[in-house]
């Protein structure tokens, strides 16, 4: 019988000891076995997690090479047409600015054997500033450089035929879209609906579809040139009635062969296509400002 005060050893203490023994003995091999079975086990959840993985990085790519394709401009083409013809989602303003790298600062000046891209990525847009300043005065120097001066009707009754507007494709612009081989006027960029004045005193001698002109208008002026107005929304005068300078003929628009809206005006020597001069310099004689 054991004496008093004296513990005895627990008997955890022994459990603690088999289990050492345990650890050291016949089950330390079956250790590295359960280890490569665990390892085992890991590997298919593990590649199919790869998989999937790889799967959905992949998903945009295959989709974008599914709805990418390219285009060759054709003769007589626009960016509109195209971009109705191939069922370009956006229009043609969509179709401008994924192509325009390729194309350029003017949507206009596409060519036959140009490659656009349908249904590709739009370039990329600079972020805008977190932080909006106020522009500062050789900023707004230069915005104002590049909007059209006001269309105020000068003392000889000739003015400018759009209010506001900014110059898109300039006179003799090259290209081969153009059977001249040069644009025959000037582009003033305005949206459809915009008012649309005679630059000066005169009578129109046609106004109604000018092919691709769309809608136009062409009047004779008192010094025997000829203004012509195309692609027009509507028209607001009728042939052989007599205009003044500054009077509505009409509104501008985007029918005929165009990539937008925009008022196409050219000044002539006759009412025919191939007898052009530059409008611009014309209105200046006129004494009309256009920077």
């Amino acid at each position: 019988m054991p004496a008093k005060g004296k513990h005895r050893r627990p008997k955890s203490l022994r459990i603690t000891r088999s289990i050492a023994v345990a650890g050291t003995g016949g089950a330390a091999l079956a250790l590295p076995l359960m280890g490569a079975a665990g390892a085992h086990a890991a590997t298919p959840a593990a590649a199919a997690s790869s998989a999937t993985a790889k799967t959905v990085a992949a998903a945009p790519v295959a989709a974008q090479k599914a709805v990418t394709k390219t285009y060759a401009v054709k003769a007589g083409d626009s960016l509109a047409k195209i971009a109705d013809d191939q069922d370009v989602s956006g229009g043609w303003k969509k179709l401008y600015q994924d192509n325009r790298k390729a194309i350029g600062g003017d949507p206009a000046l596409i060519h036959p054997g140009l490659k656009l891209t349908l249904g590709g990525k739009a370039a990329s847009v600079p972020a805008k500033p977190s932080t909006a300043a106020k522009p500062s005065g050789k900023t707004t120097q230069t915005a104002k450089t590049q909007a059209a001066p006001a269309a105020a009707t000068s003392s000889s009754g000739y003015t400018l035929p759009v209010e506001g507007a900014t110059v898109g494709t300039s006179y003799k612009t090259a290209g081969s879209m153009w059977s001249s081989g040069y644009h025959t006027g000037v582009d003033f960029v305005v949206p459809t609906g915009t008012t649309l004045k005679a630059v000066g005193p005169g009578t129109v001698v046609s106004a109604g579809w000018g092919g691709a002109y769309g809608n136009q208008v062409v009047i004779r002026h008192t010094d025997g040139q000829y203004s012509q107005y195309a692609h027009l929304s509507s028209l607001s005068v009728s042939a052989g009635q007599t205009v003044t300078g500054g009077q509505q003929i009409g509104l501008s628009g985007a029918t005929g062969n165009v990539t937008g809206p925009h008022l196409h005006f050219e000044i002539r020597t006759t009412p025919d296509y191939g007898s052009d001069v530059d409008p611009l310099a014309y209105l200046r004689a006129h004494g009309v400002s256009v920077g």
